[in-house]
């Protein structure tokens, strides 16, 4: 008997967002964000295909964070999906302000040296090495240990958030989007015990 051939994973593509239910059927939208969280992590993880992988980390790009939002900003910060918003949202921000996230993540490893370790980013910090860094850990979403990605997000965000204290000059809308980004850490690092206890979903 022959074995089965292997099924590549299917991605989120154009189709799936077009298909989307509508906002008045938010139980419908919650169960199609969850499968399309789920297909991402587990589907993925389970594939050696570069070109998966690729897609994995340029989803927000191809298909536009607006799309994603539709699909995952509305989920509980401690789910799959909400856990995935986040992840692509810290992404592009990064993509969108190299220079800016380099300098803050300079400033802020200085204070936070263990942090820093776990984030991973190149010596020195530069625009290329920050985009680098948040780019793999949208890869580990399809190849690593997930958890592992979670925390490597979430130490680098912590960092961003105390170089952006440390550098601020405008008193308050600095430290608010520096409060704003230590929230967004300690969000991933509870997903990332959930991860490891087999309850994030």
């Amino acid at each position: 008997m022959t074995a089965p051939t292997p099924r590549r994973p299917i991605l989120p593509g154009a189709k799936l967002f077009e298909s989307l239910p509508g906002a008045h059927d938010p139980a419908a939208v919650a169960e199609v964000a969850h499968r399309t969280a789920e297909l991402l992590v587990r589907g993925a993880r389970s594939s050696e295909d570069a070109d998966v992988i690729a897609r994995v980390v340029k989803l927000a790009d191809d298909y536009g964070l607006d799309e994603l939002a539709d699909l995952w900003s509305d989920a509980p910060a401690d789910s799959l999906p909400g856990t995935l918003w986040r992840l692509y949202l810290l992404r592009s921000w990064v993509h969108t302000a190299p220079e800016d996230v380099s300098r803050e993540y300079d400033t802020g490893r200085k204070y936070a040296e263990v942090h820093a370790v776990v984030a991973g980013v190149a010596e020195p910090p530069g625009p290329t090495e920050v985009k680098d860094m948040v780019d793999a850990v949208l890869r580990g979403v399809a190849t690593g240990d997930f958890a592992t990605t979670l925390d490597r997000a979430a130490a680098f965000a912590r960092i961003v958030a105390t170089g952006r204290a440390h550098l601020a000059d405008d008193g308050h809308e600095q430290v608010r989007s520096a409060s704003r980004l230590i929230e967004l850490a300690d969000q991933l690092q509870v997903a990332a015990r959930s991860e490891r206890a087999g309850q994030l979903w």
